[in-house]
């Protein structure tokens, strides 16, 4: 079942391809390779499985590489430096097309290295994680980490395409599968009550890589976030929802030290105490806070903090985060499930209140 969709910002059109095999379709890369030179950015764990056979599928094209290593750790401006430094030695110009074969590390890295090359040279995304399938591959946002902060140096950077081969999720490691899996949940949480009760039902399916199961939630996924992404490509309104969870989870990321809590790990401990704030702000039920945090669960990922962080660790992380404004810190919560909400102004008293449940969140 292979399916494509398509995102149109008005000024950028592009397609997400989705299904099985895609690496082996030579003509279905190619098409969006406008001249003979292709940068390929891997990692070496994904390179050793993928690498040769995207090499095959780009036979006749002039390949170069750069591989980074494997972790949050090696999002920096400096891997972005060292790209730059490769492609400058290989000869590349503004007709090189680069591609980003990997997880969302090497998309966000990748993306962002060609957004400054040259002021700018075309990019594909041929996302190999679950969590890069279903969220960081599609909409043009690039970025690095800083020590204070993650994602604090970025560019939008639209891609020519997006290749997503689900066959590649078989050899993904358990734990990164689930952290894959809170940003699909943040979708339904935050646009799709139907999709929640969907994946609650499907569970034990997508846990176990049943195929039709999996590529039939890529596509959902991917068609929450492409019409999101339609609307407000910079993220000047509805785009800011897909954030849900993101202010908690990259304080959590950020005091852990980056790469010892997975992304998704923290997407989803995040999701669980904006679901908490949201009912103690009156937004949400208790019963559709737990029933969150119940799915969450489901899937094997965390519900809780990090018990070593304590709130006013958390409260100086989230103020530094980059959707922080001059009101303060912004947050995406929920009103229902399914139907997510902006808020500026939450009062600290109540703020602190989520930030010390611990392992009580979402009891009410």
């Amino acid at each position: 079942m292979n399916s494509c969709l398509r995102v149109d910002t008005g000024h950028v059109s592009y397609p997400i391809h989705i299904g099985s095999a895609l690496l082996q379709q030579p003509q279905l890369i190619a098409t969006y390779i406008q001249h003979s030179a292709v940068f390929v950015v891997s990692n070496l764990a994904i390179a050793e499985l993928y690498l040769d056979r995207l090499k095959s599928a780009l036979d006749g094209f002039v390949i170069d590489e750069f591989l980074i290593g494997d972790g949050e750790h090696y999002k920096t401006i400096q891997t972005v430096e060292d790209i730059v430094g490769a492609m400058l030695a290989s000869g590349q110009t503004r007709e090189t097309t680069v591609i980003a074969l990997g997880g969302g590390v090497v998309g966000d890295i990748a993306g962002f290295a060609a957004a400054v090359y040259q002021r700018g040279v075309k990019v594909i995304q041929i996302p190999t994680t679950l969590l890069a399938q279903v969220d960081s591959s599609v909409g043009g946002k690039t970025a690095v980490n800083h020590t204070l902060g993650k994602n604090m140096m970025g560019a939008f950077h639209q891609p020519s395409a997006v290749l997503i081969d689900v066959d590649v999720l078989n050899s993904l490691p358990r734990r990164e599968l689930r952290a894959g899996l809170a940003e699909v949940i943040k979708h339904g949480a935050l646009a799709d009550a139907d999709y929640l009760s969907w994946l609650k039902t499907n569970a034990k399916e997508l846990l176990s890589l049943h195929k039709n199961t999996i590529t039939e939630m890529v596509l959902r996924s991917c068609e929450i976030k492409s019409r999101v992404v339609s609307e407000d490509e910079k993220e000047a309104g509805v785009r800011a929802l897909l954030n849900l969870g993101h202010t908690f989870g990259h304080a959590i990321e950020t005091l852990s030290g980056y790469g010892v809590w997975l992304h998704g790990e923290a997407v989803a401990v995040g999701m669980v105490m904006a679901a908490d704030l949201s009912a103690r702000l009156g937004k949400l039920t208790w019963e559709d806070a737990r029933y969150l945090k119940s799915l969450v669960e489901a899937f094997e990922l965390p519900s809780s903090p990090p018990g070593n962080l304590t709130p006013e660790q958390l409260l100086v992380a989230m103020a530094r985060d980059k959707k922080a404004t001059a009101k303060g810190i912004r947050f995406v919560l929920l009103n229902a499930l399914g139907d997510a909400c902006l808020e500026e102004d939450v009062p600290v008293e109540i703020l602190r209140r989520t930030l010390q449940a611990g392992e009580t969140l979402c009891c009410g």
